[in-house]
């Protein structure tokens, strides 16, 4: 072996031990704090919740939770049909679960969601005969919802996702039931009685896909809209469901500053990074959108390869020096999910596969992405 290439081999298992004592360090250091500890002068650090961590009190991901984040969201336990699937009936089971950690560790807590196209029983939108409702009778349906959800919560919910995803990607009103029967009024009504329900909430609008020009256009004009009629809207929730290869950093800060100029508090309410093919040309987060499992399209089965793992943390890295960079416009960062094992991408939009999107992998452990993320505050 030639002295160079000797001298080559020493340098690179000298830089492989230091970079080794160095992530060592930080572990250490985030084992006695967290990541939210790390950004705690930037904005709130969160994830989401899962009702099966709830109920069966899951002591190990709680722990992890309680020690890394000061932000929850409900995954689903306040959506409509799993908190209330009759008219009648309410499970306030993992919801007060939910409530009652978030206030055992001093978090920021955000309800999720009160009016929503997706997961509401059909009842809700027919009459006692079946037919559809009338808009009056949806609007009473609406505000006792409110009432009741919100006002159980009252002065222990922090921020509440009042409306969720009401916008298509190509810029216009969702043809949901609620648009349908109420009319585009149907926002403007759910943030007014949200705020006659808990005035000191924080009220978010909440949608995926907002770095796409056209939709955040649409978006930015409904919010500014809405404001001059005096709708508490007062933060806009970027979904952030990112591909690793897609949309530019550049698209979500025009988002970032386009939201700000209108006067409004920019939350990231659901960041994970689908490191898988993308089986569509436009990325969505449209719970409905399903396509059928093919090996090719579940690549990673064994692990995932040196050389994506490390364009992750890129990708994530990336992401966040724009966050950090308008920190004075951002309240908070949430995850959508903890570890990789629990992550909805696992199974969106194709059952089965295995994705690795976030910060922790499925034996609880911190990701070379999550110590990229500690190096950016050094």
């Amino acid at each position: 072996m030639s002295i160079s290439r000797r001298v080559f081999l020493r340098n690179a298992a000298i830089a492989s031990t230091l970079l080794t004592i160095k992530n060592n360090a930080i572990a250490k250091a985030a084992e006695r704090t967290g990541i939210k500890d790390f950004y705690k002068d930037d904005f709130r650090i969160g994830t989401a919740i899962s009702t099966s961590t709830l109920l069966k009190n899951d002591e190990h991901m709680l722990g992890l939770i309680a020690r890394e984040f000061d932000a929850i969201t409900p995954e689903n336990c306040m959506k409509w049909e799993p908190i209330r699937p009759h008219d009648k009936e309410w499970d306030w089971a993992a919801a007060d679960k939910f409530v009652e950690f978030g206030q055992k560790n001093n978090m920021y807590i955000v309800g999720h969601n009160l009016v929503w196209h997706s997961q509401v029983p059909k009842e809700v939108f027919q009459n006692e005969s079946g037919g559809t409702i009338t808009k009056d009778a949806l609007t009473i349906k609406m505000q006792d919802h409110i009432a009741k959800l919100a006002g159980r919560y009252k002065g222990k919910i922090h921020a509440w996702d009042v409306v969720n995803e009401a916008v298509e990607d190509n810029g216009s009103w969702r043809k949901s039931q609620w648009y349908k029967i109420m009319g585009e009024d149907f926002i403007a009504k759910a943030f007014r009685m949200a705020h006659e329900v808990d005035p000191t909430a924080h009220l978010i609008y909440n949608d995926y896909n907002t770095e796409t020009p056209v939709k955040r256009d649409f978006i930015v004009g409904m919010v500014k809209k809405f404001k001059k009629q005096g709708v508490p809207i007062q933060g806009v929730g970027l979904q952030e469901h990112l591909s690793i290869d897609g949309p530019s950093v550049g698209e979500i800060e025009k988002t970032i500053l386009a939201l700000a100029n209108i006067g409004v508090r920019v939350h990231v309410t659901e960041l994970d990074v689908d490191v898988l093919p993308s089986v569509w040309n436009l990325p969505t987060a449209e719970v409905s959108t399903r396509f059928d499992y093919t090996p090719e399209r579940d690549p990673y089965i064994q692990g995932l390869p040196k050389q994506v793992e490390e364009k992750l943390a890129k990708r994530y890295e990336d992401i966040f020096k724009i966050y950090l960079k308008h920190r004075d416009k951002i309240d908070r960062v949430t995850l959508w999910g903890t570890t990789d094992g629990e992550t909805w991408l696992n199974d969106f939009p194709i059952k089965g596969r295995t994705n690795y999107p976030l910060l922790f992998d499925r034996g609880f452990q911190p990701k070379s992405v999550y110590f990229r993320l500690l190096d950016l505050k050094k």
